[in-house]
């Protein structure tokens, strides 16, 4: 069944959101790698799934893609990549036929041949008909994502579309639940699953009452788009991890000159990439909460433990499957190498003293409680009056830096000198932007 990855849809809204729509067609084409004639279908493309998601809305609540270009969507709630999963990445023979499939099996239970007979007689004519095989592959499909449950009983297998969720729910307890997962999608990482479960039940809920009596009780608001596009890989690569299995993918990273290249297919217009082929043993997925960012860290043959943004990866395929105890011992290596990382460093360890100084005052002590807060693994190893040493060891000072850059003049660092070095040549520089002329 085609369920394609949406690589270049995805990059193509990530380079959109970068840039605010100031690059022109052909620096939008060069920047993915793809050709203008590609960047037109692709426009089109996303046109087409925004004209579908909001084909049953009123015209005045309908949404413009081109309005969209414009970033009127930043004044939405709704993350980008929705779009795409809206799209349900089957062809339309595919998406015909599981409309009818679920259709039929919304009345009653059916067996194969039952939704075979369902398709020979509603498909229209131009497209093909499936066979037997096929109708089995889709019900395999649906009862995997938990669409159609298998009815209790031997062969013929009966099969029916799970929808107890909502239909054995009272009103008011599917109003809490459609809450209760709005807050959920809105402030958990990941979410993309949840805003398709709460659209899922905003509908249930519209069928029972009018849109205009439906208010909405809470609005989120998403300042990391990289992050919600790139929960499209997050659980192709949580499944593989969970399989032991090795993944294959085409990577770019964020300096590369293009961050996308189409597939080729036709040997007379092959070229080379910018690209990197990586064949990886996936270990760990770990989320940047500073930057909105997420990482893939697993093994490699030639470099051991390497790490990649997952907003460079595309043409994502699953490979062989890895001994458990062969497994086991990457994972374990992994493990000791990040012991001390502030995030994903697995550089030399190094220890770092710093000062942190109270707010003046009766005021709450906020920088203490944030230093406990986000400080990780790190203690407070001496206290006065008006100030206390932190001290915490670390793979690096690449990732520590910025957190502690962020307290401004509430914090002075102590140890390694370098570090302090480093700082008191920063704030020499800042200082220097504000001298009077």
């Amino acid at each position: 069944m085609a369920r394609e990855s949406f690589d270049k849809e995805i990059q193509f809204l990530r380079l959109l959101v970068l840039t605010s729509g100031a690059y022109s067609r052909g620096q939008f084409a060069k920047k993915l790698g793809i050709s203008i004639h590609t960047f037109d279908k692709t426009l089109k493309r996303l046109k087409e799934i925004v004209g579908t998601v909001h084909q049953q809305l009123p015209g005045e609540q309908g949404k413009e893609f081109a309005d969209m270009l414009r970033f009127n969507y930043y004044e939405s709630a709704d993350p980008v990549l929705l779009f795409l999963y809206r799209a349900k990445s089957l062809k339309e023979s595919e998406s015909r036929r599981l409309s009818l499939l679920l259709a039929a099996m919304r009345e009653q239970a059916c067996t194969a041949l039952e939704l075979l007979d369902v398709c020979s007689r509603s498909l229209p004519e131009e497209l093909a008909l499936p066979d037997e095989k096929t109708i089995r592959s889709d019900l395999k499909y649906l009862e995997e994502v938990g669409v159609v449950r298998k009815e209790p009983g031997g062969r013929p297998y009966r099969y029916r579309v799970e929808d107890g969720l909502v239909k054995d729910l009272t009103f008011e307890e599917l109003l809490d639940l459609y809450d209760f997962v709005d807050i959920m999608a809105g402030t958990q990482v990941p979410s993309v699953q949840g805003y398709l479960l709460r659209d899922s039940l905003k509908k249930a809920v519209a069928q029972q009452t009018s849109e205009r009596e439906l208010t909405e009780p809470f609005l989120y608001k998403y300042h990391y788009y990289s992050r919600i596009l790139d929960e499209a890989h997050l659980y192709t690569l949580l499944a593989l991890i969970r399989q032991r299995r090795r993944v294959r993918f085409l990577y770019f990273s964020p300096k590369a000159a293009e961050a996308y290249t189409s597939q080729n297919t036709n040997p007379l217009f092959e070229r080379d990439t910018e690209g990197q082929e990586i064949d990886l043993l996936p270990l760990k997925i770990i989320y940047d909460h500073q930057y909105g960012r997420w990482y893939l860290i697993g093994h490699t043959a030639r470099k051991g433990i390497t790490k990649f943004r997952m907003e460079g990866l595309t043409q994502i395929e699953a490979g062989a499957e890895v001994d458990e105890a062969f497994y086991a011992e990457r994972l374990e290596s992994l493990e000791q190498k990040m012991k001390y990382s502030w995030l994903v460093d697995t550089g030399e360890p190094v220890t770092v003293r710093a000062r942190f100084f109270n707010p003046d005052g009766n005021q709450p002590n906020f920088i203490k409680e944030r230093v406990l807060l986000q400080g990780q693994w790190g203690t407070i190893v001496a206290e006065e009056e008006d100030s206390f040493i932190y001290e915490i060891t670390v793979n690096g000072l690449t990732e520590i830096k910025p957190w502690l850059r962020s307290f401004g003049s509430s914090c002075e660092v102590l140890e390694p000198r370098r570090l302090r070095k480093e700082f008191i040549a920063e704030w020499k520089e800042i200082a220097a932007y504000y001298e009077s002329v």
